[in-house]
């Protein structure tokens, strides 16, 4: 794609200097207007707006408003920042307007260089940092001292002594008064410049955190988490000072669980997630629906979700998983607790199978089910039924003060009547108190019938159907989610599978969308987004198999929206560094567990019920076992129904091996090993497992009363299970194929269904049966290592 075109605002663009306007200026003007915004002149702390005769200047944009704010005020960086602003011209003579960038402008730091030591990795990097000898250390009897009673200071103090307790055992008091040496400080006597995020930080032997708000504070207590994260042993930290900040205000991803439900939990964790990398914003795409073809053209039984209690349509909310009111209001609440705002999304007129579902009279008949029937006026009457019940009155469902309406992908010849609706809709929403977001669609709906701008903002995903030029000469601002970069669609075949992160880390930043690349600073960009589409419905993915594809994306994302143009390390250097950042104190999504040897648990049951974990020792818990005779020693006999051994590691991912010795004296049926989130299990067909509502089979069965070694080795790409050596079953991803031919080419119609598995390791149950020599890797096997474990017995 071409991703390095700068377009201009209206009719013409001169490379030369950088002038955009609405129409060709002559050479003379040209000669004389270029060389004012070559050199910044700087005084009184302040960036000083060039004067031209006979034009009217004003600035418009810095993209570092913290260094140099729409006044021109300058708030002086630690060390030497170079800041792009963009200024807005308008010739008197005739109203004629355009923009001009003054580019690099060098606004002299408190320091010549950035200290002593290495700045200290997190993600996002620190915008600005100094750094001085020696560490802050963390001890046992540290505190968390805040200067007075203040509310947000104690909420983020509250949130701050949680999650230390979940990431390092220390449960630390919380008090006001003078700090001491060890203890952490969190004040409110941050430079306002820093806004509604930005914090700064004084490294001595007190980590103090200064931010003016509350999300500030969040975010500064995110930095101090990570730092400790990456030295558990120690809990010290180099010293220094540090001014941190966005580039963008939104930081953020979109989920479509209309289409794969995901739980409410799996919710909460990204919440806290995305808030340990200071991603502002939680898009969740709330109802979708999956493609005809694959239901045999047959709108009735193609899968429709809408995940959101509903009162006034009771059959509106999926019945194979939705959120109660309750609920969705809790996550919202929790988000905003962490720094995040969730985005809510209904998604209409097209995309709306759900709704059509429970009210069958509003489908269109002429474009699909899919589509509502904007000449019905049920339509209109039900679409602002659904918006009502959850943004109207004084404690809405929405509690945040924006909405997604969806609105895009309808019929291009139904323009007219798509504006029409989408108006409409935007104003149901606005006069309930809310601001409204919508994806960019208005140039492939091209026509005359207005639509709301003001309170809009749109999610720029294609340029085909809305170009980033025409919308900002209309006004709307904008979100940058172009397809090309930012849209993972796990499995399908098209679109990304994983993201390019690479190619993000070193070449994209959020102004730029599609082939167009607004100027740096330029205000119409409101930040970016990346986006999982979950189109195949049905295919097997699984919550796990989502978030290993968003994890990495998220890690890079954030360091590039929040930085944006800023001088990154280097991308090996990163990629080496992001290894040792978690995904959140507590959660370990992904099973992801990194210590040197590759056996993280084996339990011999020769002695004492023990597992080795990171180097250090941990009881497993039995209930209704005994010891008897094993294949080597003793093993571990489940004797009946309760019967089970509690392990300390609950589930293992990315690429694992769970091997074990095992011999049934009666057929094996039930679940033997489970988590949170899988289970495998054993019935009439043998050896299986399940997650996400999925359930799949080995086609094999243990025999009774002889010894097996079961292997059962897995990673991103599937699952295979091994019997004494010799590889039973493969589980990677198959073609499903339709029995029917495409309708509009006659070709084959297929999709690919995953059979991953996260193995499930909180509770094993192996209901008279003996168990010997459990061991966990951390790796995946190879078939020869395999054999040499089974050889080893």
């Amino acid at each position: 794609m071409k991703l390095k075109k700068i377009y201009a605002i209206l009719a013409f663009q001169l490379i030369a200097g950088g002038l955009f306007a609405q129409e060709q200026l002559d050479s003379l003007a040209v000669t004389k207007l270029s060389p004012l915004f070559s050199q910044p002149t700087l005084k009184n702390n302040k960036l000083v707006v060039p004067q031209i005769k006979g034009y009217e200047v004003s600035l418009i944009g810095s993209d570092n408003k913290v260094v140099i704010d729409l006044n021109g005020q300058i708030s002086q960086p630690l060390i030497d920042k170079k800041v792009n602003v963009l200024y807005k011209i308008v010739r008197k003579s005739d109203r004629a307007f355009g923009e001009i960038p003054m580019k690099d402008i060098v606004i002299k730091g408190v320091y010549g260089d950035k200290g002593v030591g290495e700045q200290p990795f997190v993600i996002p990097s620190l915008r600005e940092w100094y750094g001085v000898n020696g560490v802050f250390q963390l001890r046992p009897e540290s505190a968390i001292v805040l200067e007075q009673q203040n509310e947000e200071s104690s909420k983020a103090a509250q949130l701050l002594k949680e999650d230390l307790k979940k990431l390092i055992g220390l449960d630390l008091p919380v008090r006001t008064g003078e700090p001491k040496a060890g203890d952490i400080f969190i004040g409110s006597k941050g430079d306002k410049a820093l806004g509604n995020e930005g914090y700064s930080l004084k490294i001595d032997d007190v980590f103090s955190i200064q931010a003016p708000n509350y999300n500030g504070k969040v975010f500064g207590t995110r930095t101090l988490l990570q730092l400790l994260a990456q030295n558990k042993k120690q809990l010290s930290i180099q010293k220094g000072f540090s001014r941190d900040y966005p580039t963008y205000e939104v930081r953020g991803f979109m989920l479509d669980v209309g289409r794969k439900f995901f739980t409410i939990d799996f919710l909460n964790d990204y919440v806290e997630m995305m808030s340990y990398y200071k991603m502002s914003n939680f898009h969740i795409h709330l109802n979708d629906n999956a493609f005809q073809q694959y239901f045999n053209y047959d709108w009735d039984k193609t899968y429709a979700g809408f995940r959101l209690e509903n009162e006034r349509y009771p059959n509106l909310a999926s019945k194979d998983g939705h959120y109660t009111k309750a609920e969705f209001i809790a996550l919202q609440k929790k988000a905003l607790r962490y720094g995040v705002t969730i985005i809510p999304e209904i998604d209409v007129p097209a995309h709306s199978l759900a709704i059509s579902h429970a009210i069958p009279e509003v489908g269109s008949r002429k474009f699909g089910m899919d589509h509502l029937d904007l000449d019905n006026p049920k339509s209109y009457e039900v679409v602002k039924n659904i918006f009502d019940e959850y943004t109207k009155g004084p404690n809405p469902v929405f509690i945040g003060e924006e909405v997604h309406i969806g609105t895009d992908e309808y019929a291009k010849s139904e323009s007219e009547k798509f504006r029409k609706f989408t108006d409409y809709v935007i104003k149901v929403v606005q006069d309930n108190g809310k601001k409204v977001r919508a994806w960019g669609a208005l140039t492939h709906a091209q026509g005359t019938t207005p639509v709301r701008v003001k309170d809009v903002r749109l999610n720029m995903w294609y340029n085909g159907y809305a170009d980033p030029i025409a919308m900002k000469k209309l006004g709307y601002q904008q979100i940058s989610t172009p397809d090309g970069w930012l849209y993972i669609v796990p499995a399908a075949g098209y679109y990304y599978d994983y993201l390019n992160t690479d190619n993000l880390y070193n070449n994209w930043e959020p102004r730029m969308i599609g082939d167009i690349t607004f100027e740096k600073g330029d205000p119409i960009v409101d930040g970016g987004m990346f986006a999982v589409w979950n189109d195949i419905a049905g295919n097997g993915i699984s919550e796990k198999d989502v978030h290993n594809r968003v994890f990495p994306a998220i890690q890079v994302l954030a360091e590039k929206m929040w930085g944006a143009a800023d001088q990154h390390t280097s991308l090996f250097t990163f990629n080496q560094k992001k290894k040792s950042v978690i995904e959140a104190p507590g959660l370990n999504m992904r099973g992801h567990y990194a210590a040197l040897d590759p056996v993280i648990v084996h339990l011999n049951f020769d002695s004492q019920t023990r597992n080795q974990m990171n180097n250090e020792w941990k009881e497993a818990s039995t209930t209704g076992t005994q010891f008897e005779k094993g294949i080597k020693d003793s093993g571990l006999k489940f004797t009946g129904e309760t019967s089970k051994l509690v392990l300390p590691i609950a589930e293992i991912g990315e690429q694992y091996t769970v091997s074990f010795w095992i011999k049934p004296e009666t057929n094996l049926v039930g679940d033997l090993f489970v988590s949170k989130n899988a289970k495998v299990f054993s019935d009439g067909k043998g050896l299986g497992y399940a997650r996400d509502g999925y359930q799949y089979y080995f086609d094999y069965t243990l025999p009774i009363n002889e010894w097996s070694q079961v292997s059962i080795t897995g990673d991103y790409i599937g699952t295979q299970l091994y019997v004494n050596g010799k590889l039973i079953k493969d589980m990677k991803p198959f073609d499903v194929v339709m029995p029917y031919k495409d309708k509009n080419n006659g070709k084959e119609i297929k999709y690919k269904k995953v059979q991953t598995l996260v193995f499930p390791l909180s509770e094993i149950s192996l209901k008279n049966a003996i168990l010997d020599e459990l061991k966990v890797y951390n790796k995946k096997l190879t078939s020869q290592e395999i054999v040499s474990e089974f050889r080893t017995y």
